[in-house]
Protein backbone atom coordinates (compact mmCIF):
# COMPACT_ATOMS: atom_id res chain seq x y z
CA UNK A 1 0.00 0.00 0.00
CA UNK A 2 2.99 2.31 0.57
CA UNK A 3 6.76 1.65 0.38
CA UNK A 4 9.11 4.62 2.04
CA UNK A 5 11.34 2.54 4.81
CA UNK A 6 10.70 5.11 7.21
CA UNK A 7 9.68 5.61 11.31
CA UNK A 8 10.03 8.03 14.25
CA UNK A 9 11.19 11.31 13.64
CA UNK A 10 12.37 10.41 9.90
CA UNK A 11 8.82 9.39 8.60
CA UNK A 12 7.33 12.60 10.36
CA UNK A 13 9.76 14.78 8.63
CA UNK A 14 8.84 12.72 5.14
CA UNK A 15 4.98 13.50 5.77
CA UNK A 16 6.38 17.36 6.60
CA UNK A 17 8.09 17.64 3.53
CA UNK A 18 4.97 16.06 1.74
CA UNK A 19 2.60 18.60 3.22
CA UNK A 20 5.50 21.39 2.72
CA UNK A 21 5.37 20.30 -0.93
CA UNK A 22 1.32 21.15 -1.25
CA UNK A 23 1.47 24.46 0.47
CA UNK A 24 4.93 24.99 -1.63
CA UNK A 25 1.85 24.47 -4.78
CA UNK A 26 -0.37 26.63 -3.19
CA UNK A 27 1.71 29.52 -2.62
CA UNK A 28 3.36 29.35 -6.30
CA UNK A 29 -0.72 29.14 -7.45
CA UNK A 30 -1.66 32.43 -5.12
CA UNK A 31 1.44 34.73 -6.54
CA UNK A 32 2.04 33.62 -10.10
CA UNK A 33 -0.98 35.67 -11.44
CA UNK A 34 0.03 39.01 -9.81
CA UNK A 35 3.04 39.40 -11.91
CA UNK A 36 1.65 38.60 -14.95
CA UNK A 37 -1.80 40.86 -15.02
CA UNK A 38 -2.13 43.99 -15.14
CA UNK A 39 -0.12 45.57 -17.74
CA UNK A 40 0.86 46.25 -20.88
CA UNK A 41 3.05 42.56 -21.61
CA UNK A 42 2.49 39.94 -24.00
CA UNK A 43 -0.65 38.53 -21.31
CA UNK A 44 -2.22 41.89 -21.70
CA UNK A 45 -2.20 41.36 -25.45
CA UNK A 46 -2.72 37.82 -25.69
CA UNK A 47 -6.35 38.69 -23.96
CA UNK A 48 -7.53 42.17 -25.22
CA UNK A 49 -6.21 44.04 -21.70
CA UNK A 50 -8.58 43.06 -19.64
CA UNK A 51 -10.15 45.81 -17.50
CA UNK A 52 -9.92 45.84 -14.01
CA UNK A 53 -13.51 44.19 -12.91
CA UNK A 54 -12.03 41.54 -15.56
CA UNK A 55 -8.36 41.23 -13.68
CA UNK A 56 -10.03 40.57 -10.70
CA UNK A 57 -12.13 37.85 -12.30
CA UNK A 58 -9.52 36.29 -13.76
CA UNK A 59 -7.46 35.86 -10.35
CA UNK A 60 -10.29 35.22 -8.10
CA UNK A 61 -11.97 32.83 -9.98
CA UNK A 62 -9.45 30.95 -9.24
CA UNK A 63 -10.88 30.82 -5.30
CA UNK A 64 -14.33 29.62 -6.38
CA UNK A 65 -12.62 26.71 -7.92
CA UNK A 66 -10.99 26.62 -4.14
CA UNK A 67 -14.28 27.01 -2.81
CA UNK A 68 -15.76 24.09 -4.77
CA UNK A 69 -12.67 21.82 -4.03
CA UNK A 70 -13.18 22.52 -0.28
CA UNK A 71 -17.08 21.15 -0.59
CA UNK A 72 -15.22 18.08 -2.38
CA UNK A 73 -13.46 17.07 0.60
CA UNK A 74 -16.39 18.04 3.25
CA UNK A 75 -18.22 15.73 1.24
CA UNK A 76 -15.78 12.55 0.44
CA UNK A 77 -12.92 13.42 2.60
CA UNK A 78 -13.43 11.42 5.66
CA UNK A 79 -14.72 8.97 3.19
CA UNK A 80 -11.81 8.33 1.42
CA UNK A 81 -8.65 9.02 4.11
CA UNK A 82 -6.26 12.16 3.84
CA UNK A 83 -4.06 10.61 1.72
CA UNK A 84 -6.08 9.70 -1.33
CA UNK A 85 -7.69 13.56 -1.04
CA UNK A 86 -4.29 15.02 -1.24
CA UNK A 87 -3.53 12.28 -4.41
CA UNK A 88 -6.51 13.73 -6.02
CA UNK A 89 -6.15 17.22 -5.36
CA UNK A 90 -2.44 16.83 -7.09
CA UNK A 91 -3.77 15.02 -10.16
CA UNK A 92 -6.66 17.57 -10.22
CA UNK A 93 -4.06 20.31 -10.25
CA UNK A 94 -1.93 18.86 -13.12
CA UNK A 95 -4.99 18.46 -15.37
CA UNK A 96 -5.72 22.47 -14.44
CA UNK A 97 -1.88 23.22 -15.21
CA UNK A 98 -2.28 22.33 -19.14
CA UNK A 99 -5.52 23.58 -19.57
CA UNK A 100 -4.00 26.80 -18.38
CA UNK A 101 -0.48 26.96 -20.16
CA UNK A 102 -2.57 25.81 -23.42
CA UNK A 103 -4.81 28.90 -22.89
CA UNK A 104 -5.79 30.62 -26.11
CA UNK A 105 -9.08 32.58 -25.13
CA UNK A 106 -10.06 33.52 -21.85
CA UNK A 107 -13.05 31.15 -21.47
CA UNK A 108 -10.05 28.58 -21.40
CA UNK A 109 -8.17 30.59 -19.45
CA UNK A 110 -10.61 30.94 -16.61
CA UNK A 111 -11.67 27.09 -16.97
CA UNK A 112 -7.95 26.38 -16.76
CA UNK A 113 -8.07 28.51 -13.11
CA UNK A 114 -11.34 27.24 -11.59
CA UNK A 115 -9.86 23.30 -12.72
CA UNK A 116 -6.67 24.38 -10.69
CA UNK A 117 -8.52 25.83 -7.84
CA UNK A 118 -10.90 22.26 -7.09
CA UNK A 119 -7.00 20.88 -6.91
CA UNK A 120 -6.03 22.82 -4.80
CA UNK A 121 -9.15 23.10 -2.45
CA UNK A 122 -8.99 19.59 -1.94
CA UNK A 123 -5.36 19.89 -0.99
CA UNK A 124 -6.21 23.42 1.47
CA UNK A 125 -8.29 21.25 3.17
CA UNK A 126 -6.49 17.60 3.74
CA UNK A 127 -3.20 19.00 4.42
CA UNK A 128 -2.86 20.63 7.58
CA UNK A 129 -5.21 17.76 9.03
CA UNK A 130 -2.72 15.08 7.92
CA UNK A 131 -0.09 17.57 9.30
CA UNK A 132 -1.88 17.56 12.55
CA UNK A 133 -2.80 13.80 12.96
CA UNK A 134 1.20 12.35 12.18
CA UNK A 135 2.88 14.31 14.66
CA UNK A 136 2.62 14.83 18.57
CA UNK A 137 0.87 17.92 20.53
CA UNK A 138 4.63 19.62 21.54
CA UNK A 139 5.25 19.49 17.99
CA UNK A 140 2.46 20.00 15.63
CA UNK A 141 2.10 24.26 15.91
CA UNK A 142 6.19 24.31 14.72
CA UNK A 143 5.55 21.64 11.80
CA UNK A 144 2.21 23.45 10.49
CA UNK A 145 3.70 26.65 11.28
CA UNK A 146 6.11 25.20 8.61
CA UNK A 147 4.14 24.36 5.61
CA UNK A 148 2.35 27.84 6.28
CA UNK A 149 6.35 29.21 5.69
CA UNK A 150 6.83 27.15 2.60
CA UNK A 151 4.04 28.53 1.20
CA UNK A 152 5.79 32.32 1.03
CA UNK A 153 8.31 30.16 -0.36
CA UNK A 154 6.24 29.58 -3.32
CA UNK A 155 5.14 32.85 -3.29
CA UNK A 156 8.42 34.45 -3.58
CA UNK A 157 9.93 32.07 -6.11
CA UNK A 158 6.40 32.77 -8.66
CA UNK A 159 6.55 36.76 -8.61
CA UNK A 160 10.55 36.28 -8.95
CA UNK A 161 9.98 33.90 -11.95
CA UNK A 162 7.32 36.17 -13.29
CA UNK A 163 9.57 39.39 -12.81
CA UNK A 164 12.62 37.29 -15.07
CA UNK A 165 9.97 36.67 -17.35
CA UNK A 166 8.83 40.09 -18.27
CA UNK A 167 12.12 40.63 -20.22
CA UNK A 168 11.50 37.98 -22.91
CA UNK A 169 9.03 38.68 -25.58
CA UNK A 170 6.45 36.52 -26.54
CA UNK A 171 3.26 33.89 -25.32
CA UNK A 172 6.30 31.87 -23.21
CA UNK A 173 6.27 35.15 -21.24
CA UNK A 174 3.24 34.17 -19.74
CA UNK A 175 3.40 30.38 -20.24
CA UNK A 176 6.36 29.08 -18.42
CA UNK A 177 5.68 30.80 -15.09
CA UNK A 178 1.73 29.27 -14.96
CA UNK A 179 3.07 26.02 -16.40
CA UNK A 180 5.73 25.74 -14.04
CA UNK A 181 3.67 24.80 -11.38
CA UNK A 182 2.85 21.17 -12.59
CA UNK A 183 6.91 20.74 -11.40
CA UNK A 184 5.19 20.81 -7.61
CA UNK A 185 2.08 19.24 -8.14
CA UNK A 186 3.99 15.95 -9.61
CA UNK A 187 6.24 16.01 -6.96
CA UNK A 188 3.51 16.16 -4.44
CA UNK A 189 1.53 13.36 -6.02
CA UNK A 190 4.60 11.16 -6.24
CA UNK A 191 5.60 12.32 -2.41
CA UNK A 192 1.93 11.25 -0.79
CA UNK A 193 1.56 7.82 -2.85
CA UNK A 194 4.86 6.52 -0.86
CA UNK A 195 3.23 7.43 2.87
CA UNK A 196 0.82 6.02 5.25
CA UNK A 197 -2.37 7.28 5.89
CA UNK A 198 -3.51 8.77 9.37
CA UNK A 199 -3.49 6.43 11.95
CA UNK A 200 -6.71 8.46 13.53
CA UNK A 201 -8.31 8.12 10.26
CA UNK A 202 -7.47 4.34 10.15
CA UNK A 203 -8.83 3.65 13.32
CA UNK A 204 -11.97 5.90 13.07
CA UNK A 205 -12.55 3.72 9.94
CA UNK A 206 -12.14 0.05 11.24
CA UNK A 207 -8.31 -0.13 10.44
CA UNK A 208 -6.98 -0.50 13.51
CA UNK A 209 -4.40 -2.97 12.66
CA UNK A 210 -3.58 -0.57 9.86
CA UNK A 211 -3.58 2.04 12.11
CA UNK A 212 -1.66 0.78 15.50
CA UNK A 213 0.84 0.31 13.03
CA UNK A 214 1.68 3.58 12.08
CA UNK A 215 1.61 4.56 15.38
CA UNK A 216 4.43 2.36 16.43
CA UNK A 217 6.41 3.44 12.97
CA UNK A 218 5.75 7.03 13.96
CA UNK A 219 6.65 6.61 17.87
CA UNK A 220 9.75 4.97 16.65
CA UNK A 221 9.04 1.35 18.12
CA UNK A 222 9.53 -1.91 17.07
CA UNK A 223 6.01 -3.57 18.32
CA UNK A 224 2.39 -2.51 18.26
CA UNK A 225 2.20 -3.79 21.94
CA UNK A 226 5.00 -1.23 23.41
CA UNK A 227 3.51 0.80 26.12
CA UNK A 228 3.77 4.12 23.90
CA UNK A 229 1.75 2.54 21.32
CA UNK A 230 -0.83 1.34 23.38
CA UNK A 231 -1.38 4.45 25.41
CA UNK A 232 -1.75 6.41 22.21
CA UNK A 233 -4.10 3.56 20.87
CA UNK A 234 -6.61 3.75 23.60
CA UNK A 235 -6.41 7.99 24.40
CA UNK A 236 -7.42 7.83 20.47
CA UNK A 237 -9.90 4.97 20.99
CA UNK A 238 -11.59 6.75 24.01
CA UNK A 239 -11.70 9.69 22.00
CA UNK A 240 -13.30 7.93 19.46
CA UNK A 241 -15.86 5.95 21.17
CA UNK A 242 -16.94 8.98 22.93
CA UNK A 243 -17.73 10.83 19.33
CA UNK A 244 -19.48 8.14 18.11
CA UNK A 245 -21.67 7.37 21.56
CA UNK A 246 -24.58 8.84 19.61
CA UNK A 247 -24.36 6.10 16.24
CA UNK A 248 -22.79 6.89 12.70
CA UNK A 249 -22.15 10.62 11.60
CA UNK A 250 -25.02 12.62 10.66
CA UNK A 251 -24.57 16.31 9.45
CA UNK A 252 -26.96 17.74 11.72
CA UNK A 253 -23.93 16.77 14.15
CA UNK A 254 -22.29 20.09 12.90
CA UNK A 255 -24.45 22.14 14.78
CA UNK A 256 -24.74 20.64 17.53
CA UNK A 257 -23.68 22.19 21.18
CA UNK A 258 -23.19 20.49 24.67
CA UNK A 259 -19.93 20.02 25.88
CA UNK A 260 -18.71 18.83 22.42
CA UNK A 261 -19.84 21.99 21.21
CA UNK A 262 -19.16 21.08 17.63
CA UNK A 263 -20.60 24.51 15.93
CA UNK A 264 -18.82 26.37 18.18
CA UNK A 265 -15.76 24.50 17.22
CA UNK A 266 -16.63 25.04 13.41
CA UNK A 267 -17.55 28.71 14.11
CA UNK A 268 -13.97 29.11 15.09
CA UNK A 269 -12.75 26.93 11.93
CA UNK A 270 -14.61 29.38 9.67
CA UNK A 271 -13.88 32.89 11.55
CA UNK A 272 -10.27 32.47 11.84
CA UNK A 273 -10.22 32.39 8.01
CA UNK A 274 -11.96 34.74 7.47
CA UNK A 275 -10.19 36.70 9.57
CA UNK A 276 -7.22 36.02 7.89
CA UNK A 277 -8.54 37.12 4.26
CA UNK A 278 -10.31 40.51 5.66
CA UNK A 279 -6.63 41.58 7.46
CA UNK A 280 -5.94 42.47 3.58
CA UNK A 281 -3.52 40.15 3.53
CA UNK A 282 -4.60 38.68 -0.22
CA UNK A 283 -4.68 42.51 -1.32
CA UNK A 284 -1.28 42.59 -1.05
CA UNK A 285 0.01 39.33 -1.49
CA UNK A 286 -2.39 38.55 -4.73
CA UNK A 287 -2.12 42.01 -6.24
CA UNK A 288 1.33 43.95 -4.56
CA UNK A 289 2.06 45.50 -8.70
CA UNK A 290 -1.24 46.57 -8.95
CA UNK A 291 -1.13 48.13 -5.10
CA UNK A 292 1.89 49.79 -5.81
CA UNK A 293 1.67 51.16 -9.46
CA UNK A 294 -2.20 52.58 -8.47
CA UNK A 295 -2.20 53.60 -5.12
CA UNK A 296 1.58 54.50 -4.94
CA UNK A 297 2.32 55.94 -8.34
CA UNK A 298 4.99 53.67 -8.67
CA UNK A 299 6.30 52.33 -12.28
CA UNK A 300 5.55 49.41 -13.59
CA UNK A 301 8.80 47.99 -13.23
CA UNK A 302 9.39 49.50 -9.86
CA UNK A 303 6.01 47.87 -9.05
CA UNK A 304 7.10 44.09 -9.96
CA UNK A 305 10.55 44.72 -7.95
CA UNK A 306 8.69 45.87 -5.01
CA UNK A 307 6.61 43.42 -5.43
CA UNK A 308 8.89 40.67 -4.83
CA UNK A 309 10.86 42.42 -2.22
CA UNK A 310 7.76 42.57 -0.29
CA UNK A 311 7.38 38.44 -0.64
CA UNK A 312 11.17 37.95 0.04
CA UNK A 313 10.25 40.00 3.37
CA UNK A 314 7.31 37.87 4.09
CA UNK A 315 9.00 34.60 3.45
CA UNK A 316 11.83 35.46 6.45
CA UNK A 317 9.11 36.69 8.69
CA UNK A 318 6.79 34.11 8.44
CA UNK A 319 9.67 31.15 9.86
CA UNK A 320 9.48 33.37 12.42
CA UNK A 321 6.65 31.10 14.46
CA UNK A 322 8.70 28.21 13.94
CA UNK A 323 10.11 29.59 17.26
CA UNK A 324 7.27 31.05 18.92
CA UNK A 325 4.13 29.60 17.78
CA UNK A 326 4.51 26.50 20.59
CA UNK A 327 6.25 28.62 22.94
CA UNK A 328 3.27 31.55 23.46
CA UNK A 329 0.35 29.87 21.83
CA UNK A 330 -1.91 30.70 19.56
CA UNK A 331 -3.72 33.47 20.89
CA UNK A 332 -1.20 36.02 21.66
CA UNK A 333 0.29 35.68 18.13
CA UNK A 334 -3.10 36.35 16.59
CA UNK A 335 -3.72 39.37 18.97
CA UNK A 336 -0.13 40.77 18.13
CA UNK A 337 -0.77 40.36 14.32
CA UNK A 338 -3.94 42.09 14.08
CA UNK A 339 -2.80 44.99 16.28
CA UNK A 340 0.18 45.25 14.13
CA UNK A 341 -1.79 44.58 10.76
CA UNK A 342 -4.34 47.42 11.72
CA UNK A 343 -1.28 50.01 13.01
CA UNK A 344 0.40 49.11 9.75
CA UNK A 345 -2.48 49.95 7.23
CA UNK A 346 -3.50 52.95 9.73
CA UNK A 347 -0.29 54.39 9.07
CA UNK A 348 -0.46 53.63 5.60
CA UNK A 349 -3.42 55.52 4.91
CA UNK A 350 -2.25 58.45 6.86
CA UNK A 351 0.95 58.55 4.11
CA UNK A 352 -0.52 58.06 0.91
CA UNK A 353 -3.37 60.91 1.94
CA UNK A 354 -0.60 63.71 1.64
CA UNK A 355 -0.46 62.71 -1.63
CA UNK A 356 3.58 63.34 -1.68
CA UNK A 357 6.33 61.38 -3.38
CA UNK A 358 8.07 60.45 -0.24
CA UNK A 359 4.83 60.08 1.67
CA UNK A 360 4.23 57.35 -0.65
CA UNK A 361 8.06 55.63 -0.20
CA UNK A 362 7.11 55.86 3.41
CA UNK A 363 3.88 53.74 3.00
CA UNK A 364 5.60 50.92 1.20
CA UNK A 365 7.99 50.48 3.97
CA UNK A 366 4.95 50.21 6.13
CA UNK A 367 3.15 47.44 3.44
CA UNK A 368 6.45 45.84 4.44
CA UNK A 369 6.14 46.12 8.03
CA UNK A 370 2.73 44.79 7.59
CA UNK A 371 3.97 41.38 5.91
CA UNK A 372 6.10 41.24 8.84
CA UNK A 373 3.32 40.98 11.38
CA UNK A 374 1.22 39.16 8.92
CA UNK A 375 4.01 36.29 9.00
CA UNK A 376 4.01 35.96 12.45
CA UNK A 377 0.36 35.53 13.34
CA UNK A 378 -2.16 35.72 10.58
CA UNK A 379 -0.28 33.41 7.71
CA UNK A 380 0.18 30.10 9.86
CA UNK A 381 -2.24 29.93 12.56
CA UNK A 382 -6.11 30.17 10.47
CA UNK A 383 -4.37 27.16 8.74
CA UNK A 384 -3.10 25.13 12.09
CA UNK A 385 -5.78 26.03 14.17
CA UNK A 386 -8.90 24.51 12.67
CA UNK A 387 -7.06 20.95 12.17
CA UNK A 388 -6.71 21.48 16.04
CA UNK A 389 -10.19 22.59 17.28
CA UNK A 390 -12.22 20.31 15.67
CA UNK A 391 -13.16 16.32 16.87
CA UNK A 392 -11.56 13.43 14.98
CA UNK A 393 -15.08 12.74 13.82
CA UNK A 394 -15.53 16.10 12.39
CA UNK A 395 -12.11 16.91 11.68
CA UNK A 396 -12.18 16.40 7.97
CA UNK A 397 -15.46 18.19 7.46
CA UNK A 398 -14.76 21.22 10.39
CA UNK A 399 -11.09 21.38 7.87
CA UNK A 400 -13.05 21.71 4.83
CA UNK A 401 -15.72 24.12 6.13
CA UNK A 402 -12.52 26.27 7.12
CA UNK A 403 -11.17 26.03 3.51
CA UNK A 404 -14.49 27.52 1.76
CA UNK A 405 -14.25 29.86 4.32
CA UNK A 406 -10.73 30.90 3.34
CA UNK A 407 -11.48 30.57 -0.31
CA UNK A 408 -14.51 32.24 -0.32
CA UNK A 409 -13.23 35.12 1.62
CA UNK A 410 -10.28 35.60 -0.80
CA UNK A 411 -12.44 35.23 -3.58
CA UNK A 412 -14.23 38.48 -2.20
CA UNK A 413 -11.27 40.03 -1.77
CA UNK A 414 -9.37 39.20 -4.57
CA UNK A 415 -12.52 40.37 -7.20
CA UNK A 416 -13.38 43.72 -5.10
CA UNK A 417 -9.53 45.05 -4.76
CA UNK A 418 -9.00 46.53 -8.04
CA UNK A 419 -11.96 47.66 -8.32
CA UNK A 420 -12.19 49.71 -4.70
CA UNK A 421 -8.21 50.77 -5.74
CA UNK A 422 -9.62 52.29 -9.16
CA UNK A 423 -12.47 53.88 -7.25
CA UNK A 424 -11.31 55.08 -3.53
CA UNK A 425 -7.72 54.46 -3.62
CA UNK A 426 -5.63 54.56 -0.36
CA UNK A 427 -8.65 54.80 1.45
CA UNK A 428 -9.32 51.00 1.16
CA UNK A 429 -6.47 51.29 3.36
CA UNK A 430 -8.88 52.59 6.00
CA UNK A 431 -11.33 49.93 5.60
CA UNK A 432 -8.64 46.80 6.78
CA UNK A 433 -7.29 48.71 9.48
CA UNK A 434 -10.29 48.56 11.05
CA UNK A 435 -11.48 45.14 10.64
CA UNK A 436 -7.99 43.98 12.07
CA UNK A 437 -8.51 46.43 15.02
CA UNK A 438 -11.99 44.46 15.92
CA UNK A 439 -10.27 40.99 15.56
CA UNK A 440 -8.37 41.80 19.05
CA UNK A 441 -11.28 41.74 21.06
CA UNK A 442 -12.83 38.85 19.24
CA UNK A 443 -9.54 36.38 19.68
CA UNK A 444 -9.22 37.30 23.43
CA UNK A 445 -12.98 36.59 23.89
CA UNK A 446 -14.05 33.28 21.87
CA UNK A 447 -10.46 31.61 21.24
CA UNK A 448 -8.97 28.76 23.53
CA UNK A 449 -5.26 28.19 23.52
CA UNK A 450 -4.65 24.92 22.07
CA UNK A 451 -0.69 24.71 22.29
CA UNK A 452 0.99 21.83 23.86
CA UNK A 453 -2.35 19.39 23.88
CA UNK A 454 -2.49 16.38 22.34
CA UNK A 455 -5.55 16.29 19.71
CA UNK A 456 -7.88 14.53 22.16
CA UNK A 457 -6.84 16.31 25.06
CA UNK A 458 -8.55 19.28 22.55
CA UNK A 459 -11.37 17.14 22.50
CA UNK A 460 -12.14 18.51 26.21
CA UNK A 461 -11.89 22.68 25.52
CA UNK A 462 -15.20 23.10 25.61
CA UNK A 463 -16.31 21.12 29.08
CA UNK A 464 -16.64 24.88 30.77
CA UNK A 465 -19.75 26.16 28.55
CA UNK A 466 -20.88 29.71 28.87
CA UNK A 467 -21.21 32.22 26.01
CA UNK A 468 -17.34 32.02 25.43
CA UNK A 469 -16.71 28.17 25.97
CA UNK A 470 -14.99 29.19 29.38
CA UNK A 471 -12.19 31.39 26.87
CA UNK A 472 -13.16 34.63 28.81
CA UNK A 473 -12.87 33.30 32.34
CA UNK A 474 -9.64 30.81 31.75
CA UNK A 475 -6.12 32.74 32.15
CA UNK A 476 -4.30 32.88 28.97
CA UNK A 477 -7.57 31.39 27.42
CA UNK A 478 -6.35 27.97 28.61
CA UNK A 479 -9.21 25.99 29.47
CA UNK A 480 -7.95 22.55 29.42
CA UNK A 481 -4.66 21.40 30.63
CA UNK A 482 -3.02 18.14 29.69
CA UNK A 483 -4.70 15.36 31.06
CA UNK A 484 -2.99 13.01 33.72
CA UNK A 485 -2.11 9.50 33.04
CA UNK A 486 -3.04 6.75 35.22
CA UNK A 487 -0.10 5.91 37.26
CA UNK A 488 0.01 1.94 35.97
CA UNK A 489 0.00 2.89 32.72
CA UNK A 490 2.80 5.84 33.08
CA UNK A 491 5.06 2.74 34.92
CA UNK A 492 4.52 1.11 31.76
CA UNK A 493 5.81 3.79 29.44
CA UNK A 494 8.67 3.80 31.90
CA UNK A 495 9.45 0.32 31.63
CA UNK A 496 9.03 0.38 27.85
CA UNK A 497 11.57 2.99 27.70
CA UNK A 498 13.79 1.32 29.74
CA UNK A 499 13.71 -1.69 27.53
Amino acid sequence: MWSVPLRGKYLVWAITACCCQGFLLQGYDQGVMSGIIGADNQFGRDFNHPNPGRQGTIVAIYDIGCAVGSLFAFFLGERIGRKRMIMTGAFVMLIGTAILTSSTTLAQLIVGRIVTGLGNGCNSSSIPMYQSETCGGEVRGTLVCLNSAVTIVGLVIAYWLDYGMSFIEGPIQWRLPIGFQAVFALCLLIQVSMLPDSPRWCMAHGLKEEGTRILALLEDKDSVDHPEVVLKRKEIEVSLAQESAGGPFRYKELIQGGKIANFRRICLCSGVQLMQQFSGANMINYLAPVVYQNTMGMSRNLSLILGGATACTFMVASFIPLWTVDRYGRRVLLMISAAGLSLCFILTAVLLSTGSRPAAFGATAMIFLFQIFLGIGFLPIPWLYPAEISTTRIRARGSAVSAFSNWMSTFIIVEITPIAIANIGWKVFIIFAILNALWVPIVYAFFPETKGLELEDIDHIFDKGGLTGGVWSSPGGRTVQRKCIDQDIENKVDDGKEE
